[in-house]
């Protein structure tokens, strides 16, 4: 019998095939990368931000002679330069403060000359952050003025200044100053000019009387509060005082608001209606007992959805408080909490519940260097020699034992397909290979999966087989696949890497293509032909890469618990290991954050 003979692959064939599919995944890895980035330092840049505007504040807040650096020209007690680690950045504050002469009353060596020049003092707060990649330190300055105004009035200055959430200036500002405590009585409202600035002068004398409030329209507000009362007694900004010939300075941040979808689903993405949580901010309004500025609950409606208007930017978390709910647990969120609001941004949030079981515990994984969360962790919780494993994130569906048969439309026992035609799956080694008889094997074969359920509709990117290499006997491409996606779980088209069904996929690892976006279920066909009928292809193992909406990358959710000490196991290719980390379930819910550091 004659048979037609074909050549293999050259070696520079292959190689330069090697370096295509390289470059291109490479490229894509740098896309994603740069995304990641980007996220992460405008997070940053927000702490930064906040962190800046607090030293400003203390330095405000300062008696005039204290403002200065340790050991420098003016002296005070001030730190030259201190260390504070958050949102898992290490950043550096420098503080500069230089005495200025300003030239209102003359000039030193002027005319006239002053022959007190040091009228005011100038400040300026830069935070950077030298571990953190393309972040450009941020800088603040302020004016302090001294102790006494330069007139003969007994009262005093107030000067009002308002700035964004980066530290820039907000011109138009409406300002309402109340101190029923004075005579005559003080209610008036006045805007910031270019500066952000509002200056009064020749303002009565009057100890935390003086009530603040700043708006704008579509921004934020802020305020001063009254000390000493039940709800607030230790309040962070109190009403402001006005000492007789002193200058008053106080600052505001305003921003423009932003706004929260709430969703509440399973991790199969069923809305859940009805679901009350709570939504809590990271600023404070007072200390000693801490009083956020903004805490509320709120529930999802009959769509499972609440969408919360007029936010102002804050780090927010969330929480189904057992107050609230006594038939669902928090089982994650995407994206992980706390989530960072940025000003005049609208930022989704889905809640993953969960049906109350005993008690749960949920463990979120974060990298301990950016913050974010750490998908494919394996995480064990033990007791009483009982372990239960879970993994974080479903970055990846993956079969790799097909002896359990045809037959089986979606995939329940993962060692099942859907059908096949001259294939056979029945080795030891779970592999599919192709039909023999007599010694002798098909010439092709075909073998379709069942369906693989995401749980959303979402995007597929790569498809990837083992073994890599096949039989050179058995031919080029002896060893193709299709994959049709669907939303319907009916409709199955199987098409290659341009789409349609006149392709196929040939080389693991290929892009799935946009085609497939979307989607939220998917079924592979794998084609094995050879050249020769002495020789198979073979396939052990067949895996996708994929996104969803409801599987949270970085988070686990431990149910139906006793109360009592367990002890963790986290691990993770790449991290260094955490084991045998004590975890106490004392209640129906809790989280634990666990921080894991590259190796």
């Amino acid at each position: 019998m004659k048979r037609n003979k074909q050549s293999g692959f050259t070696l520079i064939e292959a190689l330069v095939g090697i370096f295509v599919f390289a470059v291109v995944v490479s490229s894509i890895l740098e896309a994603y990368y740069v995304l990641i980035g980007s996220a992460r330092n405008s997070r940053l840049k927000v702490s930064a931000t906040l962190l800046a505007n607090e030293q400003i504040e203390i330095i405000r807040n300062l008696p005039y002679s204290s403002v200065g650096v340790v050991g420098g020209i003016p002296n005070g007690i001030l730190d030259p330069e201190k260390t504070i680690i958050k949102d898992a950045a290490t950043f550096i504050i420098k503080t500069t403060i230089r005495n200025k002469d300003d030239s209102f009353d003359g000039t030193l060596g002027g005319n006239p000359n002053d022959v007190a020049p040091a009228d005011y003092k100038l400040a300026e707060v830069e935070v950077s952050c030298g571990t953190c990649k393309n972040f450009p330190p941020i800088i603040l300055t302020t004016n302090v003025a001294p102790k006494s105004l330069e007139t003969s009035s007994n009262n005093g200055a107030l000067f009002v200044n308002v700035f964004d959430a980066l530290g820039q200036p907000v011109p138009g500002a409406v300002v309402n100053i109340v101190n029923s405590y004075v005579t005559p009585q003080v209610n008036m409202s006045d805007v910031t000019g270019i500066s952000g600035a509002l200056q009064l002068v020749d303002v009565i004398s009057s100890n935390q009387k003086y009530k603040i409030s700043v708006s704008k329209d579509g921004y934020s507000s802020d305020m001063t509060y009254t000390p000493r009362l039940a709800a607030n007694p230790n309040p962070t900004k109190p009403d402001a005082t006005v000492a007789s010939k002193q200058v008053t300075q106080i600052s505001f941040s305003i921003d423009k608001l932003s706004a929260l979808n709430v969703s509440t689903v399973t991790s199969t993405c069923t809305s859940t209606p009805n679901i009350n949580f709570r939504l809590v901010g990271s600023k404070l309004i007072g200390t000693n007992p801490d009083v956020y500025k903004f805490s509320a609950d709120y529930t999802t409606g009959a769509d499972a959805t609440k969408t919360i208007d007029n936010l102002e930017w804050d780090t927010y978390s969330v929480s189904i408080p057992n107050t609230l709910t006594s038939t669902h647990a928090m089982a994650g969120t995407l994206s992980m909490v706390p989530v960072s609001l940025l000003p005049d941004t609208t930022q989704d949030l889905k809640i993953i519940v969960a049906p109350k079981n005993l008690n749960g515990l949920l463990i979120s994984l974060k990298d301990s260097g950016t913050g974010l969360s750490v998908s494919g962790a394996e995480v064990t919780l033990r007791k009483n020699g009982t372990s239960v494993v879970l993994t974080t994130g479903r970055g990846s569906k993956a079969q790799s034992d097909w002896q359990g048969g045809a037959g089986q439309a979606d995939l329940y026992d993962e060692t099942k397909y859907y059908s096949s035609s001259n294939v056979n799956t029945a080795s030891s080694e779970g592999e599919i290979v192709l039909s023999s008889t007599l010694g002798e094997y098909e010439t092709d074969g075909t073998l379709e999966s069942s369906t693989f359920d995401t749980g959303s509709e979402g995007n597929f990117y790569n498809l990837n087989w083992l073994p890599i290499d096949e039989p050179t006997a058995s031919g080029p491409d002896s060893v193709k696949f299709q994959i049709a996606t669907n939303n319907d779980k009916s409709t199955w088209n199987y098409v290659g890497p341009d789409g349609t069904g006149n392709t196929y996929f040939t080389s693991s690892g290929e892009a799935l293509g946009a085609s497939h976006e979307g989607r939220r279920y998917i079924r592979y066909k794998v084609f094995l032909h050879t050249d020769d009928v002495a020789s198979t292809p073979n396939i052990s193992n067949v895996s996708f890469g994929f996104t969803s909406d409801c599987v949270p990358s970085g988070q686990v959710f431990f149910d139906g618990l006793s109360l009592g000490d367990y002890e963790l196991d986290v691990v993770k290719e790449g991290y260094n290991s955490i084991l045998a980390l004590p975890v106490s379930v004392g209640g129906a819910w809790q989280e634990k954050v666990v921080l894991m550091s590259l190796k």
